[in-house]
């Protein structure tokens, strides 16, 4: 099975862009996107062979998200079940056999840090959330979680100490998500790989530089990490500020 999970930045700017044509040749079995800024009628993207499921947000042009999967899940929900989170379409939950499949795109703390005590709250909800579901299957987490975890994960982590994506704070949230029972597949097989990173800053020429963040995974339940066959990201794709980022893992016959 190979999964593909993407921040599009605006779903219809990407398509402009040649996503339609990238969509069709990975040939992935569910195609996650995050930050689809659209609404309902926006867009007539609905790839031939595969189930389409949209999460909008409700304030227009914000955020969002999208899965399409060649197999028909066997049930779909929208958002946390928590309304102070379920507004703006950062979550949708797809059930297969054998686990749960979600996209996600988690808040961005904002420059001035002024959401920070939001995320907070949002990391410990997503948290329990995850393990809610976990005591029926094993879980994937996809998506843009806006936190680079390590310094090994963006390029200057000395001078980005405390900014958004990188604060003491959301570092930990993530050490504790793992360590209550989830692998980050990319750092299971790469713990050392250096200088790959989903997601670059449009100033400075940032990307032409490799001057980025790795804040896209997929994080999935211990249980499942012996499955993982590889993780990767896919750095030569363009169309957005982020990169499409990848879990191929064997299934279960």
């Amino acid at each position: 099975m190979r999964y593909i999970s993407w921040n599009v930045n605006g779903l219809r700017a990407c398509l402009e862009k040649g996503f339609a044509d990238y969509f069709e040749s990975a040939d992935a079995d569910a195609f996650c996107l995050q930050e689809i800024k659209l609404q309902e009628g926006q867009t007539d993207f609905a790839p031939e062979g595969y189930e389409c499921f949209w999460n909008y947000a409700e304030k227009k042009g914000y955020s969002g998200t999208a899965i399409f999967s060649k197999k028909k899940p066997l049930s779909v929900s929208y958002g946390m079940g928590i309304p102070e989170h379920d507004t703006e379409g950062r979550i949708i939950t797809a059930e297969y056999e054998d686990h749960f499949l979600i996209t996600c795109y988690t808040p961005n703390s904002k420059q001035d840090l002024s959401r920070l005590s939001y995320r907070m709250v949002w990391e410990d909800d997503l948290r329990g959330y995850m393990k809610e579901l976990e005591k029926k299957k094993p879980v994937i987490l996809c998506g843009d979680l806006n936190v680079a975890h390590e310094e090994i994960d963006l390029k200057n982590p000395g001078s980005n100490h405390h900014n958004a994506g990188f604060t003491d704070e959301e570092r930990e949230k993530m050490t504790v998500l793992l360590d209550s029972g989830f692998t980050d597949s990319f750092r299971y097989l790469y713990p050392d790989t250096r200088d790959v990173y989903s997601w670059w800053s449009y100033r400075f020429n940032a990307r032409q530089k490799n001057a980025g963040w790795r804040i896209d995974y997929f994080i999935l339940s211990d249980i499942l990490k012996k499955r993982i066959k590889d993780a990767k990201i896919h750095t030569d794709i363009t169309g957005s500020d982020h990169c499409p980022v990848e879990l191929e893992f064997e299934t279960i016959n």
